[in-house]
């Protein structure tokens, strides 16, 4: 096992070239990767550079207060692990690797409606809340079961992701052969399988966790969904407006819309149940071109107005990031990469290292700001020009 502790790993850059090392490029790169020309992606981190803070000097603050609520439940610091589906490709039951870390931490884990683990057993490996993250791959049948089954498992919250009518174009997926290597035909497959001989260690425990997994979430007549081209089941499975009604029906419980990128859809969102929404371009990895999502904080709080919980993900990769988004508003952050990154360079170990990187950056952080609560963060601690760069008015 690769070495996720200091002065091996101090940074989340560090966890991502201890992945790329271990997994093959296909793999890595799904992670990695983002739509088109990846300028979103790349944008969703760079925007952060454009907040300064302002801190408070000649402040004692010996101890920091990370812990925040987010629908009525108290986490012990201010990030939550967004959905990632294909976990279990990452490392041997991933899923249930990563929702470990994330209960340990005090927080959330997400689980993806595309994952390998099914959502019982996620629930049952973690001393934390799990939220289930829903598409409705395989129709509203088998949405349906999906929803009772996250239900019985004991999930807090259900979480409907809207921006995937179609998937966006990954270029670096087409290069690396992902359809081919999915198809199952020999000959088809035979010009990408140099990439998996290449990671021998990553290649056992792939064949000793079973091999190419299946989506145990997604339950149709013959059994769990086979892995396969996702884009074609996501094209056939478009969320709506109008399917809310179902949904939230069904579910009875706290609803949260995540893909959220203007303040028409906020509102959207709130009218149709939401408790609260997440600030999500999908990681840069749907439509290419689309504003960073820390640029749309302010219009989404603006048309919210305190009628939901407003969350944000993209682009963190340093504990540094998340203050600046709590300052502009987020009453917390999901980590999507960044736990990956960490899952792919050591399972459990790796998501808790990230965890812990992200943690002590904070305290720094809120120390050096002279802050002792991420309750009291807000825009006095942020520069005023910088807001108006980045939105704010």
């Amino acid at each position: 096992m690769s070495r996720v502790d200091p002065p091996s790993v101090v940074n989340i850059a560090d966890l991502r070239a201890i992945a790329k090392r271990r997994l093959p490029r296909v793999v890595f790169d799904y992670i990695d990767g983002g739509a088109g020309a990846e300028w979103t992606m790349r944008e969703n981190a760079r925007v952060f550079d454009d907040v300064m803070f302002r801190p408070r000097s000649a402040v004692a603050t010996a101890n920091v207060d990370l812990r925040t609520t987010v629908l009525g439940e108290t986490i012990e610091l201010p990030l939550i692990l967004a959905p990632v589906g294909s976990s279990r490709l990452f490392w041997p039951r991933g899923e249930e690797a990563a929702a470990r870390a994330a209960g340990d931490a005090g927080t959330i884990y997400t689980l993806s409606t595309l994952s390998g683990c099914g959502v019982h057993d996620v629930k049952a490996a973690t001393r934390g809340p799990v939220w289930y993250q829903l598409y409705l791959v395989g129709g509203r049948d088998v949405a349906l079961a999906g929803i009772e089954r996250a239900k019985s498992a004991g999930c807090s919250a259900l979480v409907v992701t809207v921006d995937t009518p179609v998937a966006g174009m990954r270029e670096r997926d087409v290069r690396n052969g992902t359809r081919e290597l999915v198809s199952g035909a020999p000959f088809t497959m035979l010009p990408f399988v140099a990439q998996f001989l290449a990671r021998p260690r990553w290649l056992a425990a792939f064949l000793a966790d079973g091999g190419l997994m299946k989506f145990a979430n997604v339950i149709l007549k013959d059994g769990p969904m086979p892995y396969a081209d996702v884009a074609a089941a996501l094209e056939q499975s478009t969320v709506s407006w109008a399917d809310f009604r179902w949904i939230r029906d069904a579910w009875q419980g706290p609803i949260i819309v995540k893909g959220v990128h203007t303040a028409d859809d906020a509102r959207q969102s709130i009218d149709h149940g939401a408790a609260a929404v997440v600030v999500s371009n999908h990681g840069g990895r749907q439509l290419d071109g689309v504003a960073p999502t820390l640029r749309v904080l302010p219009e989404v709080l603006g048309a919210v107005n305190d009628q939901a919980e407003v969350l944000l993900d993209g682009g963190i990769r340093r504990g540094s990031d998340i203050v600046k988004a709590l300052c502009l508003g987020a009453r917390a952050v999901l980590i999507g990469r960044a736990h990956a990154y960490g899952l792919g360079a050591a399972g459990t170990a790796g998501v808790a290292r990230s965890i812990d990187i992200l943690r002590s950056d904070i305290i720094r952080t809120m120390k050096l700001l002279g802050c002792a609560s991420v309750r009291d963060l807000d825009q006095s601690f942020v520069g005023d020009n910088m807001q108006h760069r980045i939105g704010i008015v």
